[in-house]
């Protein structure tokens, strides 16, 4: 298949997918995450949703979601076009709308190659029941979000655009991404707890990004057993090793910014979202210079404020913090 964005789904029972984006507005400092889904049951007919999810600095948040029977959902591989109640999906852009008081007209230009998170060793493996690709890892977007009576009005706006399927979400899992960290092109990121034969095994985090002109992936086996992550509801840290680099983060999402969705597996379980796009990310880049335990020296110290998309999720809900979709 020629796009990364390719819809997966063979037509039966017991998948899910999931076409998002996310960005931020320089000028009001609003981070918006707009979702395409599908979701066929291992009972019942499957179903389509339209998410559009909004979040100011202060703690202002918007959602709407609208939902359809599975025949609104149109797809073309080459090139990628996505139809879903006449909302557009394509490589170069978006536009649609939600019950009349959420709209959006975005449209950009293709920077970089996909990313994978999952290595080809860890699908051959079976362990992943979700795979996740960017895309679009680092965008300038422009065009318009309304968000009831405000508009937003985007030239040249950072984000990124994913797509993910599988058969059923982690017990627990965190997910961050940043375009606009003082120095690289963008890093984005994910960390995963897999649920197997009734316990978790991990945290597996896959961290793949773009600093100075040179990738960098975080996904083999081996990097994902000496990579490091410890997190929670609105803090995450983590460290990741790609050959003579290695790379320390900590993401703060203040707790009044978040928004909690449910989300369901094919097989009918609700997991928990709590998500902010209007997170902080702190980062060090460091190189391999020497052998031993003194043998890294710090190359970047970078910092994005309010600029970082974050997600953490779980199997049971959040007290005081309300499910808005």
């Amino acid at each position: 298949m020629s796009s990364a964005n390719a819809l997966r789904w063979d037509g039966g029972p017991g998948h899910y997918e999931v076409w998002y984006l996310t960005l931020t507005d320089p000028a009001s400092g609003i981070g918006v995450w707009l979702r395409h889904t599908l979701l066929a049951p291992v009972d019942g007919p499957a179903e389509c949703a339209l998410w559009l999810v909004a979040m100011a600095p202060d703690g202002d948040r918007f959602a709407r979601r609208a939902t359809f029977p599975a025949s609104a959902l149109d797809a073309r591989d080459d090139p990628f076009a996505l139809t879903l109640g006449g909302a557009d999906l394509s490589d170069r852009g978006a536009a649609g709308e939600i019950d009349r008081e959420m709209a959006w007209e975005l449209s950009w230009e293709p920077r970089l190659r996909p990313y994978a998170f999952v290595h080809p060793l860890v699908q051959r493996a079976g362990v992943s029941q979700t795979e996740l690709v960017l895309p679009h890892a680092d965008l300038a977007i422009s065009g318009t979000v309304r968000l009831g009576g405000r508009l937003l009005e985007l030239d040249g706006a950072r984000g990124g655009q994913a797509h993910l399927w599988g058969t059923r979400h982690a017990a627990r899992w965190a997910w961050t991404h940043c375009n606009d960290l003082r120095g690289p092109d963008g890093e984005p990121n994910v960390s995963v707890y897999v649920e197997r034969l009734g316990r978790e095994i991990g945290p597996s985090t896959a961290v793949v990004g773009r600093f100075r002109g040179e990738d960098f992936a975080a996904t083999d086996p081996v990097a994902l057993v000496r990579a490091r992550s410890r997190f929670g509801l609105s803090t995450w840290h983590f460290e990741a090793r790609d050959g003579a680099r290695r790379i320390v983060a900590e993401v703060d999402a203040p707790r009044e910014t978040l928004a909690g969705v449910t989300y369901h597996d094919p097989d009918g379980r609700p997991a928990y979202c709590f998500n902010s796009e209007v997170a902080s990310m702190r980062l060090a880049l460091w190189d391999r210079t020497a052998r031993g335990r003194f043998g890294w020296t710090l190359r970047d110290s970078l910092s994005a404020g309010g600029r970082a998309h974050f997600e953490y999720g779980q199997r049971q809900s959040v007290a005081g913090i309300d499910l808005l979709l």
